[in-house]
C-alpha cells in the first residue's frame, strides 16, 4: 500500500483545521527531559516514521548576552565552533558528517545560538560525539589564527548584509532607536565592525568559558532513535565535561518608547520606510494576536496593506509586517518600499489609515479565519521533518519550560478573537513608533515625515 505523502497529510489536516479541536484530536509530540549532574539538559523525541535523526543544541547565549563595546561575539562563536576541537581538528566536523551522509549548520539570535545536524539515524553516535568534543575540548585548540580567520568571515558577512546591502544600514539604526541604551536588544545580532575588530583572544576565551558549558546547553535528539540508547550515549560522551559558572542575567527595566523619526541616505533606487513598535515578549498573552495582525496586514495578496498599497493604490512595490517577540521583550515591524515616483508620505498615510480602520473595526470573520488557517498550515508544515520539530522542541522548552508546546500554541492562535485584534492594534500600533526612511542619496525630500498618530 502506498504511504500517503507528508504534504497530503498536512493538506488534509489544514483543511480539517476548524474541526481539529472540536473532535478532540490533539497534537502530541512526546519527549523525555533529563538533566545530567553537570547541568546538561537532554530532550529526546522518538519518531520512527523515516530513518533519519536530528540533533539540535541550543546554547542559551545570544547577542543579548554581550557587553556594550563587545558586540557580535555570539554570532562570531557560531562560526568559531566549526573550526575544530581537540579530537576532531578542522575540518573534520564537516568532513566526518558529510562522509556519513549528514549535514550541519548553526544560527544566532538575540536569545540563543543553535547548532544542528541532521542525517541518517545511524549517524547519531557521530553527531553526539562531535558536539561533545567541541563543548568539552574546543578551548585548548583556540588560537588567534582561528579567531582572525572567522572574524574576517563575519566581517565579510556584515559587509554583504549591512554596509554593501541596499537598505542594510537599517540594521544599525533601528535597534538602538527602538530600545534604550544598554538594553540587550539595543544592538544588532551581527555586532559592529569596531567591536569585532576589538575582540581579543582572551575576550573570546572568557566568552566561551562563561556560556558554552553543559549547564547552559540543551540538546534535543529527534528521529528514529531509542530514548534509552541516546541517554546512555549522552551520559558517556558529555558526562565528564565540567559545568561552567552560574550565569546571572539582568532583567531590563521597563521603558516607554519615544516617537522617533529617522532619515538615512543610501545607494538605493527607491525610498523605503520602516515602522517599528515596542510590543511584548514571546508567549505573552498578546503575542498570538500580534502574529495574526502581521498576516492580516501583509500575509497574503488580499491582506489589507498588500491589497491597498501594492494593487489598488499602487503606492508600493511591496510591504511586509513581522511580529518579533523574544525572550525579554518584543517589537513589531512593518516595511514598505515606494513605487517609482511615489512619496513615502503617501505610503505612510495609507499605512496609518489602514491601521486606524483595523483598530476601529477589527477584521471580518472571513479575514480572521483565513489568518488562523494560514498560521496553522505553516505550523503543520514545520512538523514534516524531525529537523524542524527538534528546533521547536528546544524553543518551547526555552520559552515555556515544556518541550511539547505544539497544541498549546495552536490553541493560543485559535483563541484569538476579532476583539483581541482590535485591542492589540489600538494598544501597540497606534502608539509611539520608530519610523526610519531610507532614501536615495541626495533625496531626503522623499522621506516620510512626522505626523501625529490619530
Amino acid at each position: 500500500m502506498m504511504r500517503p505523502s507528508p504534504s497530503r497529510i498536512v493538506l488534509a489536516l489544514a483543511l480539517a483545521a476548524p474541526a481539529l479541536g472540536a473532535q478532540g484530536v490533539r497534537l502530541k509530540v512526546p519527549a523525555t527531559v533529563d538533566t545530567l549532574p553537570n547541568g546538561l539538559t537532554l530532550i529526546v523525541h522518538e519518531d520512527h516514521s523515516v530513518p533519519t535523526v536530528s540533533t539540535n543544541v541550543w546554547y542559551l547565549v545570544g547577542s543579548g548576552d554581550e557587553k556594550v563595546g563587545r558586540t557580535g561575539f555570539a554570532h562570531l562563536f557560531e562560526h568559531v565552533m566549526f573550526m575544530g576541537s581537540e579530537h576532531a581538528p578542522y575540518p573534520e566536523f564537516d568532513t566526518r558528517l558529510e562522509a556519513a551522509g549528514a549535514s550541519n549548520n548553526g544560527t544566532t539570535s538575540e536569545d540563543r545560538t543553535a547548532y544542528y545536524e541532521w542525517g541518517p539515524s545511524n549517524a547519531i553516535p557521530l553527531m553526539l560525539w562531535l558536539e561533545a568534543d567541541r563543548q568539552g575540548y574546543l578551548l585548548p585548540t583556540m588560537d588567534k589564527a582561528k579567531l582572525d580567520a572567522q572574524r574576517d568571515i563575519v566581517k565579510n558577512e556584515r559587509r554583504q548584509g549591512v554596509e554593501n546591502q541596499p537598505y542594510g544600514i537599517s540594521e544599525d539604526l533601528i535597534a538602538p532607536a527602538l530600545y534604550p541604551p544598554g538594553h540587550p536588544y539595543s544592538w544588532p545580532v551581527i555586532g559592529s565592525m569596531a567591536d569585532l575588530s576589538a575582540a581579543s583572544l582572551d575576550d573570546v576565551k572568557d566568552f566561551f568559558r562563561t556560556y558554552y558549558a553543559p549547564n547552559n546547553a540543551v540538546i534535543v535528539v529527534a528521529g528514529a532513535v531509542r530514548t534509552d540508547s541516546v541517554r546512555r550515549m549522552v551520559r558517556r560522551m558529555f558526562g565528564d565535561i565540567p559545568r561552567g559558572p552560574a550565569i546571572t542575567r539582568a532583567t531590563p527595566a521597563p521603558f516607554t518608547l519615544r516617537d522617533t523619526v529617522l532619515v538615512a541616505e543610501d545607494r538605493v533606487q527607491l525610498p523605503r520606510v520602516y515602522m517599528n513598535w515596542h510590543t511584548v515578549k514571546a508567549f505573552d498573552r498578546d503575542d498570538a494576536a500580534l502574529e495574526l495582525v502581521a498576516y492580516l496586514l501583509t500575509g497574503a495578496r488580499n491582506a489589507r496593506l498588500t491589497q491597498g498599497l501594492v494593487y489598488e493604490q499602487e503606492l508600493a512595490t511591496g510591504v511586509n509586517a513581522f511580529n518579533g517577540s523574544k525572550k525579554l521583550d518584543g517589537d513589531f515591524a512593518l516595511v514598505a518600499t515606494a513605487r517609482p515616483g511615489k512619496h513615502l508620505n503617501d505610503v505612510r498615510r495609507a499605512i496609518d489609515s489602514t491601521i486606524a480602520v483595523l483598530a476601529s473595526n477589527g477584521p471580518t470573520t472571513r479575514e480572521l479565519e483565513q489568518a488562523r488557517n494560514a498560521f496553522e498550515s505553516r505550523f503543520l508544515n514545520r512538523l514534516e521533518s524531525v529537523n524542524s520539530k527538534s528546533e521547536q522542541l528546544n524553543a518551547y522548552y526555552y520559552f515555556t519550560g515544556k518541550p511539547d508546546g505544539f497544541q498549546d500554541e495552536l490553541d493560543r492562535v485559535r483563541a484569538v478573537s476579532a476583539d483581541d485584534i482590535k485591542r492589540v492594534v489600538q494598544q501597540y500600533l497606534r502608539g509611539p513608533r520608530v519610523m526610519l526612511s531610507i532614501v536615495p542619496m541626495g533625496k531626503k525630500d522623499l522621506a516620510a515625515t512626522r505626523e501625529t498618530v490619530q
